[in-house]
């Protein structure tokens, strides 16, 4: 009989020797190669397990026969082998195994050969760095599929954070270091964690909810963003994976936290002092004329410091403090990588949506951060969703009274200019922008004018009537509505 290592030596000749057609060998059949991840040996083991590796690499046939095969199952169980070389092969074979949309069935039944369990076993027992990338790597392959997403939330969650993204984002380790920037992005675990994340943050409200409870996740996360700005890594993969865990998180909190369900009516009302409509003179109602609620001591006049942020936030509270505004916009002004600017401006577009004290004050804190000219100079961009994040982003600021005026003061032209029609009907940006798009950019219009003159003026000036009415006739009734919407604000503002 062979010993181990004349074994390991035979094996590799032989499959080389099986693969080489020059010789007139054979290919080796794939049921041998899976039978051999059953092998006595570890190292006829680990060989088995690259061949196969090897083998599925591009080749979405051969990885769906070798789940028919149960080789699935055979190298799921190889993940709680004692060898590491055993566990470095396992996972490189499971990656290539799990990667792509066309081979969710290769996911699924990973899931249920127990092989999420096992993979999160096997990253929090091992030390060896490798082998926690493939881990990672399969782990973030595993989250495309939106049947996994809440079970991978459900057991890796707190392993990813605790024993990956904490640790590897430096967090803990503050204040900020020059030589930890220059190594943080280039963390592929880092990378893989946090893409892995990213995914699953979009798998709903239940989703949302347990990755907003998890401690330390939402001040890691913001930790990497914070460490990047004024770097060459500003527009890496992790900062852009980040930046959109941190958007989905940041969509619906007034409505899917407990702080947010605590404000009542009254808190809204008389949050501000002045109306919704920023005048200072009674309003009327169909009874006669309301008088103005008294300022009390709780109310803001929306331009002094912000009530209720003197205290440094933690944990779930950092998703919609006004301090979190000014990395989003350092982002938005120094980054060029377009998913990240997506991202960042999603994120100010979901904080300052409704009527909850924190969006106004998040509204006010862009104001503020003068962060108002940086998303009107992200509509000339050339990135169609870039642009849609950004228009939409501008239309819930301008529920602000102040933001209002400013923005049909220096955006109106902007924003017209992005419609199709008349001056810029031959321009290839135009062409290619998306009815989303031009959704939101009618949206943001709808919002600027409403009850305000001026802005309606301004639409008036900057040719808005003319394209509006051209987009209503070319594009049939799907924007017959917004552009109704917009007319009648038109001719209820000075006509």
């Amino acid at each position: 009989a062979l010993g181990e290592e004349a074994c390991d030596k035979f094996l590799m000749n032989l499959l080389y020797l099986l693969s080489d057609r020059e010789f007139g060998w054979r290919d080796p059949e794939l049921p041998e190669v899976i039978q051999m991840l059953q092998h006595q040996f570890p190292s006829v083991q680990s060989n088995a397990a690259a061949y196969l590796q090897h083998l599925c690499f591009g080749d979405n046939k051969i990885k769906a026969e070798i789940r028919r095969q149960g080789g699935i199952q055979l190298l799921v169980d190889l993940l709680d082998h004692r060898m590491t070389e055993v566990h470095r092969s396992a996972c490189g074979a499971l990656r290539n195994l799990v990667y792509g949309k066309a081979n969710d069935d290769n996911k699924i039944a990973l899931k249920n050969c127990g092989g999420i369990p096992a993979l999160v076993r096997l990253l929090r027992k091992t030390t060896d760095l490798e082998i926690r990338e493939l881990v990672t790597g399969v782990l973030w392959n595993l989250s495309s599929c939106d049947a996994l997403k809440m079970p991978i939330i459900q057991d890796a969650l707190a392993v990813l954070t605790n024993a990956v993204i904490i640790p590897h984002s430096g967090w803990e380790n503050s204040p900020l270091q020059d030589d930890h920037k220059i190594q943080l992005h280039s963390s592929q675990v880092l990378r893989n964690a946090t893409g892995c994340l990213r995914n699953v943050s979009s798998a709903g409200e239940e989703a949302r909810r347990r990755m907003r409870e998890c401690d330390g996740l939402t001040d890691a996360l913001l930790y990497v963003i914070q460490s990047a700005l004024g770097s060459s890594e500003i527009d890496s993969k992790t900062v852009e994976n980040c930046v959109c865990i941190l958007r989905n998180l940041s969509y619906r909190l007034a409505a899917e936290t407990s702080q947010g369900q605590q404000m009542g009516t009254d808190e809204l009302d008389g949050l501000l002092c002045g109306d919704a409509n920023g005048k200072d003179a009674e309003s009327s109602g169909c009874w006669g004329k309301k008088k103005k609620k008294k300022k009390s001591q709780d109310q803001w006049d929306g331009v002094g410091p912000l009530p209720d942020c003197a205290e440094p936030p933690k944990g779930i509270q950092m998703l919609w403090h006004p301090s979190i505004v000014k990395p989003y916009l350092t982002l938005l002004s120094e980054c060029s990588n377009p998913d990240t600017l997506e991202g960042a401006a999603g994120a100010l577009q979901n904080l300052a949506a409704g009527s909850w004290k924190w969006s106004v004050y998040i509204r006010a804190a862009v104001r503020k951060e003068k962060g108002l000219p940086i998303l009107v100079e992200l509509l000339r961009i050339d990135n169609d969703r870039v642009v849609c994040a950004v228009a939409t982003a501008l239309r819930n600021m301008a529920l602000d009274v102040r933001n209002k005026e400013l923005i049909g003061k220096y955006a109106m032209r902007d924003l017209v200019h992005r419609l199709p029609g008349a001056n810029n009907s031959n321009s290839s940006a135009s062409k290619a922008m998306s009815d989303d798009t031009v959704t939101a950019i009618c949206c943001t219009l709808h919002e600027v004018i409403t009850k305000n003159m001026e802005n309606a003026k301004a639409l008036r000036d900057a040719g808005g009537i003319e394209k509006l009415v051209g987009i209503s006739k070319s594009k049939g009734d799907k924007y017959v509505l917004q552009i109704t919407l917009h007319l009648f604000n038109l001719s209820s503002s000075y006509y």
